[in-house]
């Protein structure tokens, strides 16, 4: 309808600029990029200088994601109305969107000469400031962008022409970056340092900051406690405080006789001091209106600082175990009484835990209503003081010491806790939390442990809880975090696309979390899924870009330029993503494993993906792990916690597999590039066009896929154990086990033979018959493959289900596997064909019956054949499996488990159910695939 529109006033003016972009617009959302562009080009050739035409054109750049063409639009537009401040502006900002910082800070400085306004100059100076930050070569930021950028500000201060707090900042990260902290402090408390009012304690944040980078440990020490008795609840100031009496200490520092200790007011250089003015901020807290939690954290936080330093002075401040008691008969109630003390429970002897425990139970108003049932709380605050003292326990390693009959009794209790909790939240919104989740919670990662163990029914008693739980609060992220981890394990991938999908994941997140799904979907067959997945979060990688150059022309407008430096390392650190690399490099294979030589020929699915054997386009050096490890709460003891070497292990774990799937996708990328060329033996042109440059590619490549293959061999030798809670591993254990990267090595080393057979020709048996045994052996190792996928994938045992997701992510590598091998017999297929055409010709003219045929062809058929019946037998067994998934009687399975109520029965049916669901939906949408790659392999034959 708009390009109708746009025709019709276009037939009555047709240099009508503005309706032809109008036009434009209309073609490239309809998909004709092309016309559109040619369009847009013609009308930007004649330099338009109206602002309509501007504007859409600049909206249409947008469209296209090229934002380098609206710099010369408005280059174009500058030089022919050079007087124009919205035009200049336009420019600076289109140079902003690009990161041209050179053009910036030049375009800044013309539009400061045609309107003296500050924000255009300190623009120019912010632009110096990026060119910089992106600067290669240090020295050179150092020694000639911040000083220009310095002595442009200083011009401004001599001038008396700062006018805005923005400015100041400016100035103040300029002295920063260089390193001159004595000017910045001097700045910050003289009248310049007075603009700065939009931030709380904005000032003294920034002088205490210099203090530190100067060392000035008396300053630091007086500031902090001065901001202290201002408001002795700010938690960073006691961090700041204990820091600089412990530096006074080890320098020996002592006051001046009679000079002010520092400028900063009176200093504490003594532990005595610093004991004492704890005391006095928990004197003054009694007499506060509102209990502070602030100088009772500071006292423990003292108590472990002279504990670790090795000083006999911690007995003036009290024993930990009464501190912390206390603590808790004050804060109990409170949800953050847990995490407060989390941080200070290795200050109790182990030999005092239950004795702590026991004596914080004994406070609690718990009351029961016959004589040997479970006391429960009366109110929500009684109900969370002993949350708290449960959450304690398991932190302190008290439910790990129990045998699995007082595992299963703690279940139960607080199974019982959670739904009579549940009577306090009966008011609340379904958006809301019940107080009583955490039991539910706890009671799970008490059965995850008897998983463990070997308990096979506890896992599905997990999942029952967990549904129940969620049922009761549906925002719970909690429970929908651990349903999605639990049912990956177990290879069910159906319900976690619904669960991922409530928990509304936004932006960062897409990054963060994003591997819970990622990692799961491809693998145990819902393939589709996992093309919905991928998608979701490249959209999210790919916006990025073009919104945070958004964020950075914003934070020009209004000034905020301290942010601009944040914008562009968060964009950098998304471009360098782990998880970004990831996804695009298993999108594109899945892309190819879908569609390529089935709906489009594999050359057509390489090149609309843009995909080179050459390029890598992964930052290996760069690599982020931007992955939320901790996303799942967990009480469990140090020990037994993710650490910092789990995190480590699994970056690296993380790194190998990428480059194994991201080698096999460029190796797959180059099977269209050596394209059958009819060249004579030895021919020097095979050179000159490239192809012989081709195969050294892919023989290059073959060697780097070996050498990460050995590294991931070696890293798999170290057997790591993630906790169950921890970053899920990679697939390349079972890549390794099942023989599928024997299979797809042993398939590129074949490219290699076949292209050595297309360059010399017929004559050599040595080449044919290398050939032949690889066709053997790969049929061997195919059909090992495939024996490694037999067996039910969903087995009733002694009346519990019992899952075997190996085979079904066995399965999924056999498919990719296959599709490889049917790529490769192409390009085979495209290099006997010819030489068969020709032996064909040459037996006509010599009119004889019976021309030998070479012992190739008889090789390729036989292969040929070979695959076309295993993948036939691999649909069959299959189908199989689809049958017996259907048969499997559930609701049969004797759920003979004392722990189950009635309510807890219904919701493990539920998961039973959901579980053989997802496993038929993947066996159907692998078969589905399958038979599509059998009628490619029936097309073979040459």
């Amino acid at each position: 309808m708009a390009i109708q529109q746009a025709d019709k006033l276009l037939k009555k003016h047709k240099d009508l600029h503005c309706a032809k972009v109008l036009k434009a617009i209309g073609l490239q959302r309809t998909g004709k990029q092309d016309e559109a562009y040619a369009l847009a080009q013609e009308v930007a050739a004649l330099e338009p200088t109206d602002d309509n035409s501007l504007q859409a054109l600049t909206i249409l750049y947008r469209e296209m994601h090229r934002p380098e063409l609206v710099t010369k639009l408005y280059e174009a537009a500058v030089k022919k109305v050079p007087n124009s401040e919205e035009y200049h502006s336009h420019l600076f900002m289109a140079y902003a969107r690009v990161g041209e910082y050179k053009k910036m800070q030049q375009a800044g400085m013309a539009l400061y000469k045609i309107v003296p306004k500050n924000p255009y100059y300190f623009w120019s100076v912010m632009s110096l400031i990026m060119q910089s930050i992106s600067a290669q070569d240090e020295n050179l930021s150092k020694t000639m962008f911040l000083p220009l950028a310095e002595r442009m500000v200083e011009k401004m201060v001599k001038e008396d022409k700062i006018e805005a707090e923005a400015e100041v900042e400016l100035y103040y990260m300029i002295l920063e970056r260089l390193e001159k902290y004595k000017e910045a402090l001097d700045v910050v408390r003289g009248k310049l340092g007075e603009k700065l009012t939009s931030e709380l304690q904005s000032r003294e944040n920034k002088c205490m900051a210099m203090y530190k980078k100067l060392h000035r440990w008396p300053e630091c020490n007086a500031l902090a406690r001065r901001l202290l008795l201002k408001n002795s609840d700010d938690w960073q100031f006691y961090i700041t405080y204990f820091d600089s009496v412990f530096q006074l200490i080890d320098e020996s520092w002592t006051p001046p006789a009679e000079e002010e200790h520092s400028l900063e007011g009176e200093v504490h250089c003594s532990i005595e001091q610093a004991v004492n003015f704890i005391e006095e901020r928990i004197t003054e807290e009694s007499k506060s209106s509102r209990p502070l939690r602030g100088p009772y954290l500071a006292k423990l936080e003292l108590i472990r600082r002279l504990r670790h330093r090795g000083c006999n002075d911690e007995y003036k401040l009290g024993d930990p175990e009464e501190l912390m008691f206390q603590y808790f008969k004050k804060f109990g109630d409170k949800p953050c009484c847990f995490t407060d003390l989390k941080v200070f429970v290795d200050l109790l002897p182990p030999s005092q835990y239950t004795k702590f425990i026991r004596q914080l139970l004994d406070v609690i108003p718990l009351a029961a209503a016959a004589e040997n049932e479970v006391a429960l709380p009366g109110d929500i605050k009684a109900l969370q003081q002993h949350l708290c003292v449960v959450q304690l326990s398991r932190l302190l390693g008290i439910y790990h010491s129990m045998e699995k009959k007082q595992k299963l009794a703690v279940v139960r209790e607080l199974m019982l806790r959670y739904r009579h909790g549940l009577e306090f939240g009966k008011s609340c919104l379904k958006t809301e939390l019940q107080f009583s989740d955490y039991y539910c919670l706890l009671a799970v990662h008490l059965l995850l442990d008897l998983w463990l163990e070997g308990e096979e029914a506890a896992v599905w008693q997990c999942l029952t809880l967990l549904e129940e739980g969620l049922s009761h609060s549906p925002s719970n992220a909690q429970f929908k975090l651990l349903l999605i981890r639990i049912y990956c394990r177990l290879g069910a991938f159906e319900p976690v696309s619904e669960l991922y999908s409530s928990l509304d994941a936004k932006h960062i997140q897409h990054d963060t979390i994003g591997y819970l799904l990622t990692r799961y979907a491809g693998s145990l067959g819902h393939y589709a899924a996992a093309s919905q997945s991928c998608n979701f979060a490249l959209r999210f990688f790919h916006s990025n870009q073009k919104d945070t150059s958004e964020y950075i022309i914003q934070a020009y407008k209004y000034g905020a330029f301290e942010k601009i430096p944040e914008f562009i390392a968060f964009r950098n650190r998304l471009n360098s993503s782990l998880h970004f690399a990831q996804v695009r490099t298993e999108r594109m294979l899945l892309d190819l494993l879908l569609e390529a030589n089935i709906s489009t020929s594999l050359e057509e699915s390489i090149k609309s993906m843009s995909l080179s054997p050459e390029e890598d386009d992964i930052p290996w050096k760069d690599l982020r792990d931007n992955r939320d490890l901790t996303v799942l709460f967990s009480w469990d003891p140090k020990d037994r916690d993710i650490s910092e070497e789990h995190r480590k292990l699994s970056l690296e774990e993380e790194t190998l597999w990428l480059r194994i799937r991201s080698l096999t996708l460029r190796l797959v990328s180059g099977l269209p590039t050596l394209g059958h060329t009819i060249q004579p033996k030895n021919s020097e042109k095979t050179a000159e066009n490239g192809v012989s440059s081709k195969i050294d590619t892919i023989r290059a490549l073959l060697q780097q896929l070996e050498a990460a293959v050995d590294s991931g061999k070696k890293f798999l030798e170290q057997k790591i154990q993630y906790p169950v809670l921890g970053p899920p591993p990679t697939r390349m254990a079972g890549f390794f086990s099942n023989g599928s990267c024997q299979c797809q090595t042993s398939l590129f080393y074949l490219v290699s033979d076949i292209y050595e057979l297309d360059t010399n020709g017929l004559d050599s048996a040595e080449i044919q018959e290398r050939i032949g045994n690889s066709f053997k052996s790969l049929v061997e190792r195919l059909t090992d493959l495939f024996n490694k996928c037999k067996g039910d994938l969903i087995e009733v045992r002694d009346g519990t289900l019992k899952t075997h997701p190996n085979l079904l992510e066995n399965l999924v590598f056999f498919v990719e596997t296959i599709s490889i091998a049917l790529w490769v017999s192409s390009y085979c297929d495209s290099v006997l064909r010819p030489f068969k055409s020709n032996l064909q010709k040459k037996k006509k003219k010599k009119k004889e019956s019976s021309v030998a045929m070479p012992p190739v062809f008889t090789h390729f058929l036989d292969y040929v054949t070979e695959l076309q019946t295993l993948t036939s037998n691999v649909i069959d067994h299959i189908k199989g499996l689809e049958i017996i998934l259907t048969a499997l009687k559930l609701e049969e399975l004797s759920l003979k488990d004392t722990l189950l109520l009635q309510e807890e029965k219904k919701f493990t049916k539920t998961v039973q159910g959901k579980v053989q669901s997802s496993y038929h939906h993947s066996v159907q949408e692998i078969g589905e695939l399958l038979k599509k790659r059998l009628d490619t392999i029936k097309k073979l034959k040459i």
